[in-house]
């Protein structure tokens, strides 16, 4: 008789049949996402071996970053610095010198002062921006470079600002920039010829000052001092000493100054004996003579049309103004009046 052998705990024929449906959803779904990633691959600019070199790359550069995160809190930069600044200073390569250039106005000393500072430090250890941050602080600085120029001196360059005039304040008068910017205190000597400016306020309305006297450029050296009245508008002293009041607003003032420099260059207004031209009204100007008090010659002794310059200065050239023809009629009428009276004499003697 022949044996057979009987295996027992082996797998059913379902059991068998189940395992292998899972193999083969397996291999379907492995294909599929094969497939995808292919297709993914095959829309990159580079290559999969590319790409594998990118992410090795990743995750070097995050190890170097933790390592040196590590490192920071443990004071490993900061003891290679101090080291590194021991062997420089020891080569030689420390500050012994400072060279300033570009100052004409500041006081050097004030340079030297916080430039010192960093005397006999190694070069490595002097911070830069922080001397330029203390020297920008000067009131006479308007940019300020700093550099190192090895082995062993600090240069610094020192751009001044200008100053443009004299503020008068209730106890002293002060240097000013273009943009207002308080330079020092001066001396009446200092401020011997140039713009003086005046009036609460004045200090922060330069720029606007500025672009007004451009507007007449032949009276702008002739203005010794400018007022800034009631926040709102300008008084201008030239310096013959006469006043001129002039409108609110911008434009206003300028087409009036304008205008004033028409009428001076026709009448020779400066230097006269009128003492103050007032030209807040739109289309007069107003007079003040000294030593004559009656009211009509205090009040308008002509009336000029306010216009801008760019329509009146074609036909106001050549024809004397209203002002100058008023100016001369009491002038006339005085001489007359004599005239009259003596030929009234010989009629009475005839």
């Amino acid at each position: 008789m022949s044996s057979q052998t009987i295996r027992r705990g082996g797998k059913s024929m379902r059991k068998a049949a189940a395992a292998q449906g899972k193999a083969r959803q397996v291999r379907a779904a492995r294909a599929r996402t094969g497939s995808a990633i292919d297709a993914l691959m095959g829309w990159l600019p580079f290559s999969e071996e590319t790409l594998h070199r990118l992410f090795l790359a990743i995750i070097l550069g995050g190890a170097v970053a933790l390592a040196w995160i590590a490192a920071s809190l443990a004071g490993v930069p900061a003891m290679a610095q101090q080291q590194l600044a021991t062997i420089a200073a020891n080569a030689g390569f420390e500050v012994q010198r400072v060279e300033v250039r570009g100052v004409k106005h500041l006081n050097e000393l004030k340079v030297y002062e916080r430039a010192l500072a960093e005397r006999d430090r190694a070069m490595p250890l002097v911070d830069v921006e922080a001397l330029r941050g203390q020297l920008m602080q000067l009131s006479w600085v308007e940019d300020a470079r700093v550099s190192r120029q090895l082995p062993d001196t600090l240069v610094i360059d020192i751009v001044e600002r200008k100053p443009v005039a004299v503020l008068r304040k209730a106890d002293r008068l002060v240097l000013i920039d273009a943009t207002g910017h308080e330079l020092e205190p001066v001396g009446q000597d200092r401020a011997k010829g140039k713009l003086v400016i005046a009036g609460p306020g004045a200090g922060r309305q330069v720029e606007a000052l500025s672009a007004l006297l451009a507007a007449a450029p032949a009276l702008k050296p002739q203005v010794s001092e400018a007022e800034w009245v009631g926040n709102r508008r300008w008084n201008l002293t030239f310096k013959t000493g006469q006043v001129l009041a002039l409108p609110e607003g911008g434009r206003k003032s300028a087409a009036a100054l304008m205008t004033f420099a028409r009428l001076d260059g026709v009448n020779r207004l400066l230097g006269g004996k009128v003492a103050a031209f007032d030209m807040r009204a739109p289309d007069r100007i107003y007079l003040r003579v000294p030593g004559r008090t009656e009211a009509a010659d205090q009040a308008a002794l002509g009336a000029v049309q306010a216009k801008p310059a760019a329509s009146a200065a074609g036909n106001d050239a050549d024809k004397p103004s209203a002002t100058a023809k008023s100016a001369e009629k009491p002038a006339d009428k005085s001489a007359a009046k004599p005239a009259a009276r003596k030929d009234a004499a010989k009629k009475d003697k005839d």
